[in-house]
């Protein structure tokens, strides 16, 4: 896990991997009247990284309508953020994965290194075990998944079925599979 926290390169895919989502969503146009959508990008202060992310991480992409009387925003999906957390989505999705048989110890080396405390940790727990199960895409997806996933190992045993060539591929397509979740508007 450590490892791919680490790695400067793999934060530069996701960067450009919420570029290419982005492109995606301006090329639709507005959803609401079908005007031109504009860059509005937001500022963004995450936390859950042991390096210095740079100034790509300081700003989650978002459009804005070009039309008087819509003006509308519309957020794409990402795979460097999980919607309003401030943590970064990489951190909630392998924080989580290592979580079972979390202790004192792992749990302090958790807060050290990115600043995770034991609240935060319950409250993810929570959010896979409750809100995950129940949301709109997990129950369209989970079909495709033979034999089942075990919905108490989540997201271990979600990422497990993402086999892939290395670990990179791996976190990037279950970041990928749950960008969905991390918008509203798109």
């Amino acid at each position: 896990m450590h490892a791919l926290l680490a790695d400067a390169r793999f934060y530069e895919l996701l960067t450009k991997f919420d570029a290419d989502l982005a492109a995606q969503v301006r090329a639709k146009g507005c959803v609401w009247c079908g005007g031109r959508l504009h860059s509005a990008c937001y500022g963004r202060k995450p936390r859950g990284a042991p390096i210095e992310l740079g100034p790509a991480y300081e700003k989650r992409f978002s459009l804005c309508c070009e039309r008087d009387g819509c003006r509308r925003r519309a957020t794409p999906p990402s795979v460097r953020f999980f919607g309003r957390r401030v943590y970064l989505g990489m951190t909630f999705v392998l924080v989580m994965a290592m979580s079972c048989g979390l202790g004192v110890r792992r749990t302090a080396r958790l807060h050290a290194e990115l600043g995770v405390g034991l609240r935060t940790l319950r409250r993810w727990r929570k959010w896979w075990l409750e809100v995950f199960v129940e949301s709109q895409l997990w129950r369209r997806e989970r079909a495709r998944f033979m034999p089942p996933v075990d919905e108490s190992e989540l997201p271990a045993a979600l990422i497990e079925r993402f086999a892939r060539d290395g670990p990179n591929e791996q976190l990037l397509a279950v970041l990928s599979f749950l960008s969905p979740l991390t918008t509203r508007t798109a």
